[in-house]
């Protein structure tokens, strides 16, 4: 079957879905979750009639949902010639201000037994993205994103704000707990895959260690080692280095948990060819422009229910794999933050219609 073929039945499938049963099914979140008190937030119940419908935004058979970042070859597939502009749907959450919890989740060992490998240079990259992300060129891009709820009208702070409370210091957690038996059948990595409810499972756990609750000011990117792939349900149905390269979601609690999968840096699915690595850490380089799409998305569509297309894709999707001008560290880089190099793909911005590396 062709991916537009497949795209096509999963379009006609979420179609028939009724909305009064997705509500009634929003109130569980794969068993691992929190259940969502019975009288939930109206912007939690929104997600039920307002999810976009695009071939990116996956649903499984709980009727949790993802927003996934395609690979390069998938985003050409679905994504097409959208060119805007993302569109508020009423009632929609944001995350107005912003808090990066970096998860490096590195056991032993892989499922098959082979090492698991993700160097300490790898996490200190991602880690510095982390810290220099809010209040910088993409962040700040997102400032003219807002959202209306209960009357009150709310836009994205484009201050510095972290778990610190003032400053860029993130918090970051080598996380050394075993991966579990593999819940899925990823065709790049076969016999180490993890399914999203097995993500959530750990990202929980960890949580809990570390003391750490939800919001809508904190999302929690959790970055796992090297062929150590994931699908995001036990159907394998959308899979690491396939569909995507990461993907954002939530999970169904009160406060809600954001969080991002971020599978290893793959530049072969996961960067376009002949892109440089300002880093001089290709892996590093390519997974540090799939967590700027997806804390970006995250910001301005954490529920799924906020900013988006009428073809249903978010302000990363429009301008996948699109850098700009690499104007910094001898034309290797697009960004440069507190003295750190970055090639970051170029976020929407509704005020250009375009493109841009840094916001109004």
């Amino acid at each position: 079957m062709s991916v537009l073929t497949k795209v096509a039945a999963w379009m006609t499938a979420a179609a028939a879905i009724s909305m009064v049963s997705h509500a009634a099914a929003l109130a569980q979140d794969l068993g691992v979750a929190s259940a969502r008190p019975a009288e939930a937030p109206a912007q939690f119940l929104s997600e039920a009639a307002q999810l976009s419908g695009s071939p990116l935004t996956l649903t499984d058979g709980a009727q949790h949902s993802a927003h996934i970042f395609p690979t390069v070859s998938f985003a050409a597939s679905v994504i097409g010639t959208d060119t805007g502009p993302l569109v508020y749907h009423a009632g929609g959450s944001i995350m107005p201000r912003l808090n990066i919890y970096s998860i490096f989740w590195k056991p032993a060992t892989l499922q098959n037994g082979k090492p698991a490998v993700m160097s300490a240079a790898y996490r200190t990259i991602l880690t510095n993205l982390a810290e220099d992300y809010v209040g910088h060129g993409i962040h700040n891009n997102s400032t003219q994103y807002y959202q209306t709820i209960g009357g009150v009208t709310t836009d994205v702070s484009g201050l510095v704000f972290s778990v610190a409370g003032i400053g860029s210091d993130a918090a970051s957690y080598l996380d050394t707990g075993a991966y579990p038996s593999s819940g899925c059948t990823d065709t790049k990595t076969p016999g180490n895959c993890i399914t999203d409810a097995q993500l959530q499972t750990e990202l929980l756990r960890v949580m809990a260690l570390k003391g750490w609750t939800g919001g809508l000011d904190k999302i929690f990117v959790v970055y796992t080692a090297q062929n150590e792939g994931s699908c995001f349900d036990s159907g394998s149905s959308s899979c690491a280095y396939v569909q995507y390269c990461a993907y954002h979601s939530h999970t169904v609690a009160n406060p809600p948990v954001i969080y991002a999968n971020m599978p290893y840096g793959n530049t072969a699915v996961c960067q376009e060819p002949g892109e440089p690595s300002p880093n001089a850490n290709p892996a590093a380089d390519a997974a540090s422009t799939s967590a700027s799409h997806e804390m970006t998305e995250s910001v301005t569509d954490p529920l799924l229910n906020a900013w988006y297309t009428s073809q249903g894709n978010e302000i990363g999707d429009l301008c996948a794999y699109n850098y700009g001008t690499n104007g910094y560290d001898g034309s290797l880089a697009n960004q440069s933050w507190n003295g750190h190099f970055y090639l970051l793909q170029q976020e929407f911005d509704n005020h250009a219609g375009g493109c841009v590396q840094i916001g109004p």
